[in-house]
């Protein structure tokens, strides 16, 4: 992708004699590509948009950096898991909240989301400037627009919510000179990213205008989905932050919710049943809103890095490490008995989601129990009704796709939204419909959750919720986990509500005695973010986040 990514720079030879450079010497030489060059067909303007996809696919550079060693590792949801504690050592610090700034893991993935953002800045500018012909429509050439900037917004939620406020470029980079920049703040990265998903859901079509090949590409539904997500973390962002405009975000955020619902009526649905939408024949169905896409291919990329193979790794580092079953895997991503107990006991999520391994499914009782936990997740592992794993194309790599949004997502986050500008009515609903739907028709589950949770003071109790305001939130919050469980969700929920210290210290006290002498102790004000990685604060100068 060099010719892509590097602008030709035009340099004039100065002879010995200062000579102007004569017509000559300002020629292109061989192999030489100008970016306006490129750029020069319908065909060149979707693949340049296709690429800005790819790092989306990325979990794997110089370690494993898939999306629940975060977003599903770090909180009370799962453990690391592996064959040991010093399997994945990375992830480990970071499990532990012992993690330093030149962790491999942070860098991969910060890194990847920089190549995503670099790649969308690229075909919006030169995408954005094509002359339109019967090829590149005026339609075509907007809707590749709106993809890149669909996508740019994505890296870049990604980034400030692990991070804060990051460098924030919206052009490419042609020269050394340009790429040294400082951190923007938080609400100048948010400001960038409402304003891109609000272009694109004006531009995108919705996913059934979409041809079937196409299927998995950014949608308005999509777009609308993100911005109904983007305001309410900026909402709660500002909140914790004790600002006044918190209320002007919720606002939004509950606006753009509605936007979806109405708009979007007939294009999503919730899976009638809860499972189907981790299973191979359950992709890019009824309630996927956006979703990575993945396919299988058997080329071998072992030591290759990033893009080498278009599957994904996840299936193989999350499935049993027992022998017992066919097709083993790596042993990764724990559910946590904390999780487990969250469960209801009549709801049928928790069989969905999370693998008991019985004491004759365990052939290497240390290899396979991590830390006293012998639970595993079920989700994208493509365990089949005989017991066994499907026997995968590659070694290592899978076809299943990993959901992004989807639809339970989108109605408990509008539920969120609602609540928090009082309109209690539609926040029920919204609860309801995920709970209704977890029901599968039978006689379980009450309209409001029975189980025990932590009163953030370190002590768990049985409380059974009831319909008013403040135990309706805690209803969104217990459904939002069981709900979207081991899909890397809990982490950034738990940041964003301002009680990652409070609830990570009270799960503590749940842990086995192996697991908890290795925590390392939660500081707030520190531990909501992750350290910058050390190498790109040196090379930019950036000023670290505190404590790290």
């Amino acid at each position: 992708m060099k010719t892509m990514n590097t602008k030709y720079l035009h340099l004039c030879a100065i002879s010995l004699c200062a000579v102007s450079c004569n017509g000559w010497l300002s020629q292109d030489g061989p192999m030489t590509n100008r970016v306006e060059g490129f750029f020069t067909s319908a065909q060149t303007a979707i693949q340049v948009v296709n690429a800005a996809y790819v790092p989306l696919m990325w979990e794997y550079q110089d370690t494993y950096f898939s999306e629940f060693f975060i977003g599903d590792v770090l909180s009370d949801d799962a453990l690391k898991g592996g064959q040991n504690i010093s399997d994945m050592s990375d992830a480990y610090d970071l499990e532990n909240f012992k993690a330093i700034a030149n962790n491999t893991l942070v860098q991969s993935y910060y890194r990847a989301q920089y190549q995503g953002i670099a790649r969308a800045n690229l075909a919006i500018e030169q995408v954005g400037a094509m002359e339109t012909d019967e090829d590149l429509t005026e339609n075509l050439k907007s809707t590749l627009v709106g993809q890149a900037r669909f996508l740019r917004a994505l890296y870049y939620f990604r980034l400030v919510r692990l991070w804060g406020g990051v460098p924030l470029t919206t052009s490419p980079i042609y020269s050394s000179e340009e790429w040294k920049i400082p951190r923007s703040t938080e609400d100048e990265v948010y400001s960038q990213i409402i304003a891109d998903l609000e272009y694109a859901q004006s531009v995108l079509p919705k996913k059934s205008d979409y041809p079937a090949e196409d299927l998995g590409r950014a949608t308005a539904g999509a777009a609308q989905a993100m911005l109904l997500k983007a305001n309410l973390y900026w909402g709660d962002l500002k909140r914790n932050a004790g600002a006044a405009d918190a209320a002007e975000k919720y606002l939004d955020a509950e606006q753009w919710g509605a936007e979806f619902i109405s708009s979007q009526s007939g294009e999503y649905s919730l899976c009638p049943v809860y499972a189907d939408n981790f299973t191979l024949e359950g992709e890019n169905g009824p309630e996927s809103v956006f979703e990575v896409q993945y396919m299988a291919e058997g080329t071998s990329d072992y030591g290759e890095g990033n893009g080498f193979s278009r599957g994904t790794f996840t299936t193989i580092l999350t499935r049993s490490r027992s022998s017992y079953f066919a097709n083993a895997g790596w042993g990764f991503n724990h559910p946590t008995q904390n999780l487990y107990d969250e469960y209801e006991a009549s709801d049928p999520r928790r069989e969905a989601t999370i693998l008991v391994l019985d004491d004759d499914k365990i052939t290497t009782p240390s290899d396979e129990i991590y830390l006293g936990n012998r639970y595993l997740t079920l989700k994208r592992t493509m365990m089949q009704s005989s017991g066994d794993y499907l026997t995968l194309d590659h070694a290592s790599r899978s076809p299943i796709n990993r959901i992004e949004i989807r639809l339970a997502d989108v109605y408990l986050l509008y539920a969120e939204a609602c609540l928090r500008n009082n309109n209690v009515s539609p926040a029920k609903e919204y609860l309801e419909k995920v709970r209704s739907r977890a029901r599968q028709g039978g006689n379980i589950l009450p309209q409001f959750p029975s189980y025990s949770i932590p009163d953030y003071t370190n002590q768990y109790s049985l409380h059974s919720l009831s319909d008013t305001p403040e135990d309706l939130e805690m209803a969104i919050r217990h459904e939002r986990r069981v709900e979207l469980a081991m899909e890397s969700h809990r982490w950034y929920d738990l940041c964003r509500w301002g009680i990652a210290k409070e609830t990570m210290d009270a799960y503590a006290k749940t842990e086995t005695e192996q697991a908890r002498s290795h925590m390392g102790g939660f500081v707030k004000g520190k531990h909501e973010l992750l350290p910058i990685p050390d190498e790109e604060v040196r090379l930019g100068s950036l000023k670290q986040n505190n404590g790290y």
